[in-house]
């Protein structure tokens, strides 16, 4: 065969081996290189979403952020448990049980300025000196329940929180001053229920008091008995068992105060007597044991005084007597109360109601 037969036999061949669908191949082929292109594209939405990926990432740290809050929350539940340590120590003090009166008596001078003070005089039974309670904070004086007898003076003042002194409630005796004065929340004494004798002088001023009622047992007052300035003070009848003071008596600025009946028993004042700008008080009947005034009776502006008959039985008064601005008060009721002195100075100084008349009565009174 030759050379042209070989090259003949070949082109057909190739042409019996081919199909249309070949050809339609050979343009498909064409198409998926446009596809290729396409997937180009979507090449490039996936790089898009990755960006979104990362985004969601950092969402993630914001939300790890989130989580150190959550720390600080329990740094909170720390503090609780610090309340609850204080909870502890508050039920501690609480339960601290009955208190022992073993400790006899304090030797020397205590103040209490603060709640810890009383606590410091827990089991005492006596102090030999003074005791000062000038305590704006204290409100309880509870732990000086086993303190029966003072040596030296009793200072109750400035007490601004204290509504009761039941805390001296076995306290029988002060040998010195009992001074109870500027406790302002203070309505009541009754916790000095069991006192019986003040050695020195027995001032009570400046208070909320309504009664002494808690003075029920007191007998007697070696020194001045001072009732002053008590604005609530309606009536004297807690002192009804007293029958002695030494020194001189001193009722006075009491504006409530209609009446002395309390201060039936006392017999004698040691010193002088002084009733005066007491608004409303009517009489003096509250006197009828007082036989005797060391001093001077003093007697002046209790505006609404009628009559001096509660001073019936005193016959021996020191001093004399000065009664004047008493509006209500007769000058004849004057008379004749000097009429029946008969010891001491008989001098007067009369400036009452001169407009009334009274019925002459022989001797001091003008006919």
């Amino acid at each position: 065969m030759n050379r042209i037969h070989f090259f003949l036999l070949m082109a057909a061949f190739v042409i019996a081996g081919c199909s249309d669908d070949d050809w339609s191949g050979s343009f498909d082929s064409g198409t998926t290189d446009t596809d290729t292109d396409t997937d180009t594209d979507s090449d490039t939405d996936t790089d898009t979403d990755i960006d979104t990926d990362t985004d969601s990432d950092t969402d993630t740290d914001t939300d790890t952020d989130t989580d150190s809050d959550s720390d600080t929350d329990s740094d909170s539940d720390t503090d609780s448990d610090t309340d609850t340590d204080t909870d502890t120590d508050t039920d501690t003090d609480t339960d601290t049980g009955p208190i022992m009166c073993n400790l006899g008596g304090y030797s020397g001078d205590f103040t209490i300025n603060t709640q810890s003070d009383v606590a410091a005089l827990a089991g005492y039974t006596s102090i030999s000196g003074h005791l000062n309670i000038d305590c704006p904070s204290c409100t309880d004086l509870g732990e000086l329940i086993c303190l029966t007898s003072m040596g030296g003076d009793l200072f109750i003042w400035n007490n601004n929180a204290l509504t009761n002194i039941d805390g001296l409630s076995a306290l029988t005796s002060v040998g010195g001053y009992l001074h109870i004065a500027y406790n302002n929340a203070l309505t009541n004494i009754d916790g000095l229920s069991a006192l019986t004798s003040v050695g020195g002088y027995l001032y009570i001023g400046y208070t909320a008091l309504t009664n002494l009622n808690g003075l029920s047992a007191l007998t007697s007052v070696g020194g001045h008995l001072t009732i002053y300035e008590n604005d609530a003070l309606t009536n004297l009848n807690g002192l009804s068992n007293l029958t002695l003071v030494g020194g001189y008596l001193h009722i006075s600025w009491n504006n409530a105060l209609t009446a002395l009946y309390g201060l039936s028993n006392l017999t004698s004042v040691g010193d002088y007597l002084v009733i005066g700008s007491n608004d409303a008080l009517t009489n003096l009947n509250g006197l009828s044991a007082l036989t005797s005034v060391g001093g001077l009776l003093n007697i002046f502006e209790n505006d609404v005084l009628t009559n001096l008959n509660g001073l019936s039985v005193l016959n021996s008064v020191g001093d004399g007597l000065i009664i004047y601005e008493n509006d209500a008060l007769p000058d004849c009721e004057v008379c004749d109360l000097l009429d029946q002195i008969t010891s001491g100075p008989t001098f007067t100084s009369a400036n009452n109601n001169l407009d009334d008349i009274c019925t002459p009565v022989p001797g001091n009174c003008p006919p």
